[in-house]
């Protein structure tokens, strides 16, 4: 990939920029259990045409491991702060988000906290709430209980609880290897922060905070979605005040991994235009 910059912000966080230097501003940010590598497949279809920002956020990557702050970490907004820091740093305005899992939330309240520096945000496979919540009928996908025996089990043995979840995460069982690879890229993460990127992601309901982002979102859905299942991503469109619903042919839940060219053309085909360049 061309590269045009690469930093390393005041937040420790590992940052190139890609494409064109004129070009308005897509910043890619990864899920739990990933890097900036995840996106690899996508980036090149944005190249000609847009200034491409990818980061690894806070523990992932290379990201600098004394920048780790495991109290500002041990929330979603830490992330969120993350990421209008970054817009702030390399002075980025009237940016287009694509975000994944539990990121599109932290893109969310990045939204919300610095209206002024974001024009869209793209979901893919976005869950506002992964636990159920019996008390208003919500179907998160996962029992409270469900939860705590998937952190539980994170806590006891990581590597082990990698080789289960990860496979589980990717979905298409008739592709194995994207289950290895995604196996062998949350074994890259050190397991104390993974470890607390996940409790912030499966213990936090963002169902209000949406109600609140002042921008419009793309919402991408796949088909068979562990961890969005339909219930949780129609919830999703029905908090956000501006919301459009995608739905994908892919199956799983990374879409950017398994079908590159499919998400791509998506997020492609409902760019909102912007008013300036970043």
């Amino acid at each position: 990939m061309r590269d045009l910059a690469e930093h390393l912000l005041g937040l420790g966080h590992h940052v190139r920029v890609l494409g064109r230097a004129d070009g308005p501003a897509v910043l890619f940010v990864h899920g739990f259990g990933s890097d900036q590598s995840a996106w690899d497949r996508v980036v090149p279809a944005f190249l000609d045409g847009h200034r491409v920002v990818l980061l690894d956020q806070a523990g992932a990557g290379r990201f600098d491991a004394s920048a780790y702050d495991r109290e500002r970490y041990s929330t979603l907004d830490g992330y969120a702060e993350d990421l209008v820091a970054v817009c702030e740093e390399l002075d980025l305005r009237d940016v287009v988000v694509v975000a994944h899992s539990v990121s599109s939330v932290v893109a969310a309240r990045a939204a919300v906290r610095a209206p002024e520096r974001f024009a869209q945000v793209f979901m893919l496979a976005p869950s506002a709430r992964y636990t159920d919540d019996p008390a208003d009928g919500y179907d998160g996908g996962f029992s409270a209980e469900d939860v705590e025996e998937l952190l539980a089990s994170l806590d006891h043995n990581y590597l082990s609880w990698t080789a289960a979840v990860a496979p589980m995460i990717m979905g298409n069982p008739d592709r194995p290897e994207l289950g290895e690879e995604f196996t062998g890229a949350m074994r890259q993460l050190d397991p104390a922060t993974a470890r607390c990127f996940a409790r912030a992601t499966f213990l936090t309901d963002s169902r209000e905070l949406l109600t609140r982002v002042p921008v419009p979102v793309v919402v991408l859905q796949c088909r068979d979605d562990a961890l969005a299942p339909d219930a949780a991503v129609r919830e999703v469109v029905a908090r956000l005040p501006r919301a459009t619903l995608v739905p994908l042919r892919a199956s799983g839940h990374c879409p950017h991994v398994s079908a590159p060219a499919e998400t791509a053309a998506a997020v492609l085909a409902h760019l909102a235009p912007v008013s300036g360049r970043s």
